[in-house]
């Protein structure tokens, strides 16, 4: 009896041991070292870091929309952070939301109008955080004016795709607009710059930053320069735009440089164009409007940009990710545009996260 009993109990420890082996292994194999493209639908993709969180702004069904993250390759929590009003100049075609963190507080800059198509009354607005929480109550700041007069409210002209950036302890705005109010979307688009007096306030009056000029950047029906994005390394200041039709599978990636860190960025001269410096190819169709963030360890670069889903002209597009590296004159290499379902590594640092807290 007793040699029973032990025999039982030897069973079960082996079973229990077996049991834990089997256990921790799944654990680990639950954990994936890498992704693949894409990532999820929409379009605009703009991800930013704060602290160790990834927040993730977008736009749907004329709302905008936050998720925070400790990942790049996973949204998280959700949040609708406001909701068109039912009237007003903003009240429709709510489109591209940027959020940053100033001084403070979250400001979402975003592109909406009273209606469309025709898209012509599309105009910049500008929303603040109540506190340091991105999932705050925020506040309406009103429409932004980016015409040529600033005394004269009523002569404001269309613009998009606004971002902002500081250098040299000023603040600053880039767009898309255009060069006057007309009534037709079928409008050439440029890129602007301007000073702000706060984040929420222009200061002075527009300059043209960009038109689409180059051989690269023109030859189809409609010639745009809109999603501008600034990435910076060191004291090297850079903007990448989006060019070509934004429905065409020829959408595509400039960039401007800015010659010298100590260069007026206000002054067009200042600058250097080169391009195409980030294309799709027979795999991977219209690239554009992307964003940049470091992965969770700060030893990698990212770009986040959207693509179409087909050759076949339109707006359906998804949100893609890949790392980037560095030329040896300091500019950057985006490399080829991976194509979807090829494994890519995950952001450095991600992994570690996930087997870390295991969310």
């Amino acid at each position: 009896m007793k040699m029973r009993i032990i025999t039982l109990l030897l069973v079960a420890l082996v079973s229990f041991a077996r049991c834990g082996e089997k256990e921790e292994v799944i654990g680990e194999s639950a954990v994936s070292e890498t992704f693949t493209n894409p990532v999820w639908n929409g379009a605009d993709p703009w991800l930013t870091k704060q602290g160790d969180d990834y927040v993730y702004c977008y736009s749907a069904n004329n709302s905008i929309i936050v998720s925070r993250s400790k990942y790049m390759t996973k949204k998280g929590e959700l949040e609708t952070i406001w909701r068109a009003p039912a009237t007003g100049w903003n009240k429709n075609c709510v489109w591209a939301p940027e959020i940053h963190y100033i001084d403070g507080h979250w400001y979402v800059y975003y592109a909406a109008g009273v209606s469309g198509p025709p898209f012509i009354h599309q105009r910049t607005g500008v929303l603040r955080s109540k506190t340091e929480d991105v999932f705050s109550d925020y506040e309406d700041m009103g429409i932004l004016y980016t015409g040529d007069n600033p005394d004269d409210p009523e002569t404001n002209v269309w613009a998009i795709d606004m971002t902002v950036f500081e250098h040299q302890g000023k603040l600053f705005a880039i767009w898309s607009g255009w060069k006057e109010q007309v009534d037709t979307d079928a409008t050439p688009q440029h890129l602007y710059i301007q000073e702000m007096e706060n984040p929420y306030t222009l200061k002075g009056t527009r300059v043209l930053l960009s038109s689409p000029e180059e051989s690269w950047e023109t030859g189809g029906p409609l010639n745009l320069n809109e999603g501008a994005e600034v990435l910076k390394k060191g004291d090297q200041v850079f903007v990448i735009y989006s060019c070509r039709e934004s429905w065409l599978v020829e959408y595509r990636q400039g960039m401007l440089q800015l010659n010298d860190t100590n260069a007026d960025p206000l002054n067009p001269d200042n600058w250097t164009k080169k391009g195409p410096v980030f294309q799709g190819n027979s795999a991977v169709y219209g690239v554009g409007h992307c964003s940049f963030v470091k992965s969770p360890d700060e030893t990698e670069d990212w770009i986040i940009y959207h693509s179409k889903k087909s050759t076949e002209p339109g707006w359906n597009r998804d949100v893609r990710m890949q790392p980037f590296t560095w030329n040896s004159d300091g500019t950057p290499n985006f490399g080829n545009a991976i194509s979807a379902g090829k494994p890519i590594n995950r952001p450095s640092g991600e992994v570690e996260i996930e087997q870390t807290t295991g969310e």
